[in-house]
């Protein structure tokens, strides 16, 4: 599909009516179209990180070592179905017969679904990309990745510190990588800008096992051991199917 910034006009500044009636549909049929694609998935895990990343990276064969092991406790693995770090996870599913789902989004220079989806769904619009990244997951892993990942991740911690999502478990992978940025959070925590139990919401690791332990530890506590989630029956009088 052409990209054609339909975004980009509709933040651009308010237009006559005809055309944010347009928009607004637009947004709405961009929803109710992730909400029938994804409603009947198994628990998902999001995986968030660079799509930069190669292959021989050592964050790329984290997040497919770390994706297998979420896939083997029978989560779905979402990303944004891109290349690098989404892949990888993507990729990790596969490898255990999981799982995998992209949920991609329109840019100017196109980012093309990788190889390793059961099936992607394209947004146009940002917010609904991330609503849907967000709605369908228990937990959370970020890689290290750029002003995208960053986004998604200070989102995901926002809601979480305002209550806005559930208590879900948040990973960042690559102490190294995160250093500075926890630095600065320390500062934000001495100002009084963020609460001291803020720095509870997310756990830094450079394990892949210790990751998916934090993971599985604090879902159990929420909803109990063995992990038990309810998920969705399919009516057929909505029109709806089970199978993707």
């Amino acid at each position: 599909m052409k990209h054609n910034n339909r975004e980009a006009k509709f933040l651009g500044g308010k237009r006559n009516r005809i055309k944010e009636l347009i928009s607004l549909l637009s947004i709405v049929s961009e929803f109710i179209h992730g909400f029938r694609k994804l409603h009947f998935l198994e628990p998902c895990i999001t995986i968030f990180g660079s799509a930069r990343f190669e292959e021989n990276n050592l964050y790329y064969q984290q997040a497919r070592a770390l994706a297998q092991l979420i896939a083997k406790k029978g989560f779905t693995v979402m990303t944004g179905g891109g290349p690098g770090i989404m892949e990888a996870a993507n990729r990790g599913a596969k490898d255990v017969f999981g799982m995998s789902i992209g949920c991609n989004i329109e840019l100017p220079k196109e980012q093309h679904p990788n190889s390793y989806l059961d099936f992607n769904i394209t947004m146009n619009h940002f917010y609904v990309r991330k609503v849907l990244l967000l709605k369908y997951s228990y937990a959370f892993v970020v890689f290290p990745g750029g002003f995208g990942t960053m986004d998604e991740l200070f989102e995901t911690l926002t809601l979480l510190q305002n209550k806005k999502i559930s208590n879900f478990p948040v990973v960042l992978f690559g102490k190294d990588y995160w250093s500075k940025l926890l630095e600065q959070i320390k500062v934000m925590q001495m100002l009084g800008t963020i609460s001291v139990n803020d720095l509870d919401l997310f756990l830094v690791t450079d394990s892949v096992s210790e990751g998916m332990n934090y993971i599985n530890i604090k879902l159990e506590s929420k909803y109990g051991a063995p992990l038990k989630i309810k998920t969705s029956k399919s009516r057929w009088w909505y029109g709806e199917k089970r199978n993707l």
